[in-house]
């Protein structure tokens, strides 16, 4: 008897808490996806401008993302990612292999525009406590 497994999807998704965006690596399904790439359809930086977030390892080099991780980066705060006027409009291409070998992908478009009006609370984070 053949044991089936649900290879499910590797996505990449936005994620917005108070203020901040970070993109997220997902593999949804029960077993590891191999060779995980994640090609941006234009080039676009965050972390205030400091970092070119097309270019991370994370999205070129990820060799093994077990089922059922995600795996985030931070992106920017909101605020500072609209003002430099950073594209709102994210394609990306994610491909990655079966542990069978098999190849697979997805094209997946995210439109960040629609957290632009959102409200959100500035939390404050408290100061991290010295060693004694």
């Amino acid at each position: 008897m053949r044991e089936e497994h649900d290879d499910g999807e590797v996505i990449l998704d936005v994620r917005f808490e108070h203020g901040l965006l970070f993109l997220v690596v997902t593999n949804t399904g029960d077993r590891p996806a191999l060779s995980v790439r994640v090609r941006f359809e234009r080039g676009f930086t965050g972390v205030g401008g400091t970092k070119r977030m097309h270019r991370l390892a994370l999205f070129r080099k990820l060799e093994f993302l077990a089922p059922r991780k995600s795996i985030e980066a931070f992106l920017d705060r909101s605020e500072a990612y609209f003002a430099r006027g950073e594209p709102t409009e994210l394609t990306a291409r994610v491909t990655w292999r079966t542990p069978d070998g098999r190849r697979r992908a997805a094209t997946i478009r995210h439109d960040l525009e629609i957290y632009r009006d959102l409200g959100y609370l500035e939390r404050e984070v408290p100061p991290r406590a010295r060693p004694a």
